[in-house]
This record gives C-alpha cells, sequence and structure tokens, in this order.
C-alpha cells in the first residue's frame, strides 16, 4: 500500500467516523478531528520558536479527549457537542498553566466560546449557553492566577508564541464559521428545492 492510498483510506475512515445525520453534531464532529490531527503539530511550531519543547508536549493529554468527541455523539447528540468546546477550555488552561498568559494561549477561549455558542440550537441553550459562560469566566477568575509558569521564555519568544497563538487561534474561529456558513448553505438550498417542489 502506498503512502498516498494509505492516506486516502484514512481520510475515509476519518470521514465516516465523523459522519451524523445532525448537522450540527457532525460540525463539532469534523473540527474535533481537525483539532486532533493538528495538535502533533503544535511542538514542532513551540520547538521552531522558541526551542523548548517539553512542555507543549503535555498538550496531548487533550488529544483523547477530541478524538472521542464523535463517538460519544453516538451516545449522545449533546454531549458529544458539549465535549469540544470543554475539551478545548480544558486544554487552554492548561497551556496557560504551562507556558504562562504572556504566552497569549487564552486566546483560544474565544474560539471555544464561539464553538458552545454556535452547536447548539436555541432550544438547548440551557447547554451552550453555560460553557459560553465557563469559557469567560475563566479567563476573568484565572488570568493572572495560574502561579509560576512551568517554563519561562524571553520577551523575543512569547512574542512568537502570542503570534502563533493569535493566528492559530484565528484560524479555529474562522474555520468554525466556515463550516457552520456551509451548513446554513446546505440548509437554504434544501429549502428552496423543497419550495421548488411544492410550486410545481
Amino acid at each position: 500500500m502506498t503512502a498516498r492510498s494509505s492516506f486516502r483510506h484514512a481520510a475515509a475512515a476519518m470521514r465516516i467516523y465523523a459522519d451524523h445525520p445532525d448537522p450540527r453534531v457532525a460540525a463539532a464532529n469534523y473540527i474535533s478531528l481537525l483539532v486532533a490531527s493538528n495538535q502533533p503539530f503544535y511542538p514542532i511550531y513551540v520547538w521552531w520558536l522558541v526551542g523548548d519543547v517539553g512542555p507543549a508536549l503535555y498538550t496531548f493529554l487533550s488529544t483523547p479527549f477530541f478524538l472521542a468527541v464523535p463517538a460519544l455523539a453516538r451516545r449522545s447528540a449533546i454531549a458529544g457537542r458539549a465535549l469540544l468546546p470543554l475539551a478545548g477550555i480544558g486544554n487552554t488552561l492548561l497551556c496557560a498553566k504551562l507556558f504562562g498568559v504572556q504566552s497569549a494561549v487564552e486566546v483560544f477561549l474565544i474560539p471555544c466560546a464561539v464553538l458552545a455558542a454556535l452547536l447548539f440550537r436555541p432550544t438547548e441553550r440551557m447547554v451552550g449557553l453555560p460553557i459560553v459562560g465557563l469559557a469567560f469566566l475563566s479567563f476573568l477568575v484565572l488570568h493572572g492566577r495560574y502561579g509560576i509558569p512551568v517554563v519561562a521564555y524571553g520577551a523575543l519568544e512569547y512574542e512568537a508564541l502570542m503570534r502563533l497563538n493569535a493566528v492559530s487561534a484565528s484560524a479555529l474561529t474562522v474555520l468554525a464559521a466556515i463550516v457552520f456558513s456551509n451548513m446554513l448553505a446546505k440548509a437554504e438550498g434544501s429549502a428552496e428545492t423543497g419550495g421548488g417542489q411544492k410550486s410545481r
């Protein structure tokens, strides 16, 4: 089996694992697997920018939670969707302790809050809004209270980490917007098709 065919099989398996009849659940599954698949690159980026990669390896503690989102969603669609932003919040708080708030890693709380707001329907806001609140409360309560970070960097290294985290968090937020924009476009297309059929 060639590397290309192996990649295709892996991609197909990921699509099957992420598939779900509920588009919001499918969106959560897709985003969670994309985050998990990109986590191995984060230590590489940290090593490239600041050299000390040791603390970044602890971010893999959250990988099983991201990978478990589709499996949990098959048992409970709400719990599966909730796990995605909750895992993101937990990973962000861990990184804030590892690298310090000077790394601006807390910016990842923004896409976590956005996902919690988008993944739940208006009738499910009793689930989504508390997670949104948790993201904001985590920043308000814990910012500046993590104690001494596991590793400390110089000003230039922290500036590089700030750029990395800002770009990564922005990309995740944009990805969430694109996924839900596509979902709305499909829903609008289905509505137009249904309307056209009824008019006939």
